[in-house]
């Protein structure tokens, strides 16, 4: 598939999370869902952003969004991996895609290389800030899954499925902070 771009619609995709099975990407409850594309619950600045999504979940809820994680982890590492940093009731869904079927389909590529994953410039600058808070969060290196050179994403869709914000980041320190999103919504 190509990448999506804003005002096309966003297959309804139907998942597995941590937890549950059988999920639609949006079923209406919601005025708008985002999709916070990382790599795996085991690289320790992904676990660091869905820790956060989920500590600040009603921050979104209040503005009518509702927010899943989309990881290469199968539902065990998923489970395994809350239970161990005792978060197993976090506030945010993560979308367990270990054949990585919804990547493929929205065309979320990978980096050529660690140089380009980590950015240059100014997303190399907030790459490195986001180390340092997930450091200080204590989070460590858990197994590895997947593409380890997997590009991050995000994207805004309403509940008709209309695509309201596309983020193909083009490394790891190009994606929108909680605070930035939050913002556009």
């Amino acid at each position: 598939m190509t990448r999506i771009n804003v005002g096309e619609t966003m297959p309804d995709f139907v998942f597995n999370t941590g937890y549950r099975s059988d999920v639609h990407l949006y079923d209406g409850t919601y005025a708008r869902t985002v999709l916070w594309v990382v790599r795996y619950i085991g690289c320790p600045p992904c676990r660091y952003d869905a820790h956060v999504i989920g500590q600040r979940i009603n921050e979104f809820k209040a503005k009518n969004a509702n927010v899943f994680v989309l990881m290469q982890s199968d539902q065990e590492h998923i489970q395994e991996d809350l239970e161990r940093t005792g978060e197993p009731d976090l506030a945010v869904e993560i979308i367990s895609d270990p054949e990585m079927k919804i990547y493929k389909a929205l065309d979320i590529r990978s980096a050529v290389d660690k140089t380009e994953l980590r950015g240059e410039g100014s997303e190399y600058e907030r790459y490195l800030a986001k180390g340092a808070l997930t450091k200080e969060a204590g989070y460590t290196h858990g197994d590895y899954e997947g593409d380890e050179l997997q590009l991050p994403a995000q994207f805004i869709i309403d509940r008709n499925g209309t695509v309201l914000f596309a983020n193909y980041a083009r490394s790891m320190g190009g994606m929108l902070t909680v605070d930035e999103l939050l913002e556009k919504l």
